[in-house]
């Protein structure tokens, strides 16, 4: 599974409380993931894995996820919450089609998040920059989610995206120098901008247990501008990847 494309997607969120649990410091939710998705960003090969899920929180103060890292929240109002962070930026592993390409190694990224709750719709803005691993440059994400119950036991959810990434940032993950062209036969490329990554993804969770839920998650990307053009991503790629699996959690 691409991690890479299921944080951009942002399919696991925490899609409701438990309740009777409201009270406790701790709380969140731990689960199993099962996906269907593209081998890295850019790929048009697809795997099936079986990955652990996680979202835990410490009251109203920190959390710790996939999609947004471990945060403090240092700033709060019934609408606004501010939070540094540290994330986890995916690199590329280089397999099928870039398998005789350089490793770009993951890392770690510090950032600074901002989230309005006006109703059932969140908005939020990050900004990251990594500071360890292959890639340089920084990132933005703005993203929105909406959760609602739509009958007993029953919850939906909806999260547009829209990510840009700087030009470095894209150049590490995008280039192909003359050696990886030279071992791989695909051709050379420079990226000489940043590009713009629109997602959408759903959920559709279902309660069947008082601590225990089970969700169906699907999601689209597309990829524009240096990154489409990219010859990882037109001659050994999609600039158009999707993503399908299903979710078992349980909440505390």
């Amino acid at each position: 599974m691409s991690r890479s494309l299921v944080c951009t997607l942002a399919i696991l969120p925490p899609l409701f409380a438990a309740p009777a649990l409201a009270q406790s410091a701790w709380n969140g939710s731990i689960g199993i993931v099962a996906t269907v998705a593209p081998d890295y960003l850019g790929s048009d090969d697809y795997k099936s894995r079986l990955t652990p899920d996680f979202n835990i929180k410490y009251g109203n103060l920190a959390y710790l996820n996939w999609r947004d890292g471990l945060g403090v929240n240092v700033l709060q109002t019934p609408e606004w919450t501010l939070s540094p962070f540290i994330g986890y930026h995916i690199g590329r592993k280089n397999t099928g089609d870039l398998s005789r390409f350089d490793k770009v190694d993951d890392g770690l990224t510090a950032g600074v998040k901002l989230t309005y709750r006006p109703n059932q719709w969140a908005y939020t803005l990050k900004a990251e920059s990594p500071f360890t691993g292959d890639v340089d440059g920084y990132k933005m994400t703005l993203r929105a989610d909406w959760r609602d119950q739509i009958a007993p036991k029953w919850f939906v959810g909806v999260s547009p995206s829209l990510v840009y990434s700087s030009s470095s940032w894209t150049q590490d993950m995008f280039n192909v120098s003359a050696a990886d062209s030279a071992r791989s036969g695909i051709a050379r490329y420079n990226a000489e901008q940043g590009y713009w990554r629109l997602g959408l993804a759903g959920s559709v969770t279902y309660q069947f247990a008082t601590d225990w839920s089970l969700t169906g998650i699907a999601g689209i990307t597309q990829l524009t501008g240096d990154a489409k053009d990219s010859s990882i991503v037109r001659q050994a790629g999609d600039a158009t990847q999707t993503l399908t699996g299903v979710v078992v959690s349980y909440q505390f």
